[in-house]
């Protein structure tokens, strides 16, 4: 099990995942679920190796990617995201945010018979080709969509693992209550790099403020509240 160093506020003493998680979600506002969203990037701020976030990881981050799951109603995944990762089993909800919902039954999310996946799609008619996952359809455009999520299936909390597209609609939408950002200790270079938002600029820029930071392995973990 990592341990994770607080470096703000300043505290004594080494923390788990478990501890960090535990700080998380707060409220939710009025309406919706709390949106918290967890990326991890490059020191030179790629999101990405290789097309995969998975090179970019640690322990540390791994332990706390699942134990922040532990804590919220409902996880969600952009279709692009579970095309490039997979996933797998999962024990909240996965609200996955599609288009077109072309998305491969192959794929380890839907591929799990006990997993529970939400549709979130604009488009009155796409369905996912059939597969082992219990699914269901919520037809709505992204604001409105989360805020259902609340209203019709009584989540409280909801926690965005990506990918970069999903995150810039959600910001432009103003629906994110917090960032957990992960600063991995790689250069990765290259051109045209992935970042962890995606989409037309976001006019005003969102301003974040910072909420604690911790360090394990030379990782840096912050969480932000997106003012």
């Amino acid at each position: 099990m990592e341990r994770f160093t607080r470096l703000l506020p300043d505290r004594a003493g080494e923390l788990t995942a478990s501890d960090l998680a535990a700080e998380v979600p707060g409220p939710p506002p009025d309406g919706r679920p709390f949106l918290l969203v967890n990326m991890i990037a490059t020191a030179d701020g790629r999101a990405t190796i290789a097309g995969r976030t998975g090179p970019i990881a640690n322990r540390a981050d791994y332990e706390l990617f699942h134990a922040l799951r532990t804590r919220v109603d409902g996880v969600m995944v952009g279709a692009e995201t579970v095309r490039v990762e997979s996933y797998g089993p999962m024990e909240p909800p996965a609200i996955l945010v599609t288009r077109g919902a072309r998305v491969p039954p192959e794929v380890g999310l839907l591929r799990a018979p006990g997993n529970r996946v939400i549709v979130l799609t604009p488009s009155p008619d796409a369905t996912l080709p059939p597969c082992a996952a219990q699914v269901s359809y919520l037809r709505a455009p992204l604001e409105e969509g989360v805020r259902r999520l609340h209203t019709e299936h009584g989540m409280a909390s909801v926690l965005c693992e990506g990918g970069p597209q999903v995150l810039g609609d959600l910001l432009r939408a103003e629906l994110v209550d917090e960032l957990h950002l992960v600063i991995a200790t790689k250069l990765a270079g290259g051109p045209a790099p992935v970042t962890i938002v995606a989409g037309a600029g976001l006019d005003p820029p969102a301003d974040l403020e910072i909420a604690s930071l911790h360090e394990s392995g030379g990782y840096l973990f912050l969480r932000y509240a997106v003012r």
